[in-house]
């Protein structure tokens, strides 16, 4: 399958919108409702096109999130690359589901990157993150059909101003 150019310029300018909004500033108050907007953009990608979005991709867009966001050097790497894996190896099934069961798998790949960024942090000594460090899944699977339709929809145009 080939891509267009419009097609990986849409591709990369979604991961970058998303990283973006990652690192936006919001209030204090505001900040554990703050959703993994990366993981959430490499998921769609990842299911609706599995030859653009691989490993190297989500391996170096981590490696950009953790560059600008001042963490430590792999982590959000080494998440995204999970994700991304368990996206591609379970992508017929998850593409299959209803939206309401596709939403479900989401919180679930969600929850593992919380609990694969909650392992580094306890291997580096730090302290434990509270419960509120766990709210971004449910966010992520409450705006996830939201997005969902968002990117389906630019993907649409994209295809149709193409033809």
């Amino acid at each position: 399958m080939t891509f267009s150019r419009e097609s990986r310029s849409l591709i990369l300018l979604t991961i970058a919108t998303a990283v973006l909004l990652s690192l936006l500033p919001v209030p204090a108050l505001l900040s554990p409702l703050k959703p993994y907007w990366v993981a959430l953009v490499m998921i769609y990608w990842s299911l609706e096109t599995r030859a653009m979005i691989n490993l190297g991709l989500a391996f170096l867009v981590g490696l950009v999130l953790d560059i600008l966001s001042g963490s430590l050097l792999g982590m959000h790497a080494l998440s995204l690359v999970v994700m991304v894996f368990l996206v591609q190896r379970f992508r017929p099934r998850l593409r299959f589901f209803p939206p309401w069961q596709q939403a479900f798998s989401v919180l679930l790949l969600l929850v593992n990157d919380r609990i694969i960024l909650s392992w580094i942090t306890a291997l580096l000594g730090e302290p434990m993150p509270t419960w509120k460090y766990w709210l971004p899944p449910l966010i992520g699977v409450a705006i996830w059909p939201w997005l969902f339709l968002l990117l389906d929809s630019l993907r649409a145009r994209m295809r149709r101003h193409k033809t």
